[in-house]
């Protein structure tokens, strides 16, 4: 609420004024004005220097607006500061984030109304992909003791771009837990992720935070169609084309054919590809980070779903595409669509080549690299061989490697 609309509302009605009449006499829209003397929306200097014209006060509306907006935007950096410079004194807090907290303090000292973690955010999109995942927790770990601590401090103003920060983050903290297999634990993470989201009042953040977890659905151990549940409440909240709207559509059309929906994920996976085409170039274009949407992630939901469908010659069309898209950084993404051709084969008939082929991906894919996703993706290609092929000595040893 911005009370300074009563202080402008007060000088009116002593000197007369109707409201109506006033909005006349400064040429502004009745309820506009109402809005503002309301606090419903914020003042602004040309409105206040039209009220100081109007009701002749020589200039001290203009003062007293251009004071109230000074000390505004001071408060917020006061309490960042104390925040920041509190949490970097205490005794027991980690040396990396006693020096974020004074980093973070510097920003809010230098400009209040930066959004430094709008960049965090962004650097974390790339890194998921690149650091090795104990490192890469453990600096979150220390950026989000700092974003807490912002938290607390921070006034009705800066609090949305610090929710929208909290919750994109808590979707790295849960993508992590679900890799590394604790399913129960990133389920909590979930839920901290959709409330930040729904409390900052971004739609594109609320749609974020759900997306990723549908697509994680698809690999954490839950029911196909309890996923594909979630991806129907959330829909509705899927305005413009976006990366998260994507990511909805993506996780929504792989849950679909976990399901055996296989015409209903195929329509999905054609939405999904004309919502692409909508998206801003730059989003298409950024390939190695978390936060884009580019092809080979289309051409990856795609093996997916037509793999599950039978539908070959679409599954190595999607897959081709996709291996000649994925940057090197991104190789178990890669070794995830290999192991889709692995299950085709497997379907095709030919059992020993696709289990021989999951093997070798497994044995090529370097160590850090494997996770639950890879070993939930090596499980469909197990699955698909028929029950009564499954006692051969392949299908034995590649089901001892991934249930370890």
């Amino acid at each position: 609420m911005d009370h300074f609309g009563d202080i402008l509302r007060q000088h009116r009605v002593a000197a007369g004024w109707s409201l109506r009449k006033f909005a006349e006499l400064i040429r502004y829209d009745f309820g506009y004005l109402g809005q503002i003397e309301r606090g419903t929306r914020p003042a602004n200097p040309a409105v206040v220097a039209a009220y100081d014209r109007a009701l002749s006060t020589d200039g001290s509306i203009k003062k007293a607006y251009d004071s109230r907006r000074a000390n505004d935007i001071d408060m917020p950096r006061r309490s960042v500061l104390q925040a920041m410079t509190s949490l970097a004194a205490l005794p027991a807090v980690d040396r990396l984030i006693g020096w974020e907290a004074l980093r973070q303090g510097l920003d809010a000292a230098v400009d209040v109304d930066s959004d430094a973690w709008a960049e965090i955010v962004s650097s974390y999109g790339t890194a998921y992909y690149r650091q090795p995942q104990e490192q890469l927790m453990t600096q979150l770990g220390r950026d989000l003791t700092v974003l807490q601590h912002q938290l607390a401090a921070s006034d009705d103003r800066r609090r949305p771009q610090l929710l929208r920060a909290a919750a994109t983050l808590s979707v790295i903290v849960a993508l992590s837990l679900v890799a590394s297999g604790h399913a129960l634990l990133s389920r909590r993470w979930w839920a901290s992720a959709r409330r930040a989201a729904d409390e900052s009042g971004d739609p594109d953040t609320r749609v974020l935070t759900r997306a990723w977890d549908i697509v994680n659905g698809c690999y954490d151990g839950r029911r196909p169609m309890t996923v594909v549940a979630i991806s129907d409440e959330v829909l509705p909240l899927a305005g413009r084309p976006s990366a998260a709207t994507c990511g909805l559509l993506a996780g929504r059309a792989q849950a679909l054919s976990l399901a055996g929906r296989h015409d209903e994920a195929v329509a999905t996976v054609r939405h999904l590809s004309e919502q692409i085409e909508k998206l801003p170039a730059a989003v298409v274009g950024d390939v190695e980070s978390l936060w884009g949407w580019p092809e080979h992630r289309l051409r990856h939901t795609e093996s997916w779903v037509y793999t599950h469908s039978g539908d070959r010659r679409a599954a190595a069309a999607a897959q081709a595409r996709a291996l000649e898209l994925y940057p090197a950084s991104q190789i178990r993404l890669r070794t995830q669509v290999q192991l889709h051709q692995a299950a085709a084969t497997v379907r095709a008939g030919d059992i020993t080549g696709g289990l021989t082929a999951a093997a070798d991906l497994l044995d090529r894919l370097p160590r850090e690299q494997h996770n639950e996703l890879v070993r939930a993706v090596t499980l469909q290609v197990t699955a698909a061989v028929p029950d009564r092929e499954r006692h051969r000595p392949l299908y034995t040893e590649l089901m001892d490697r991934v249930q370890r």
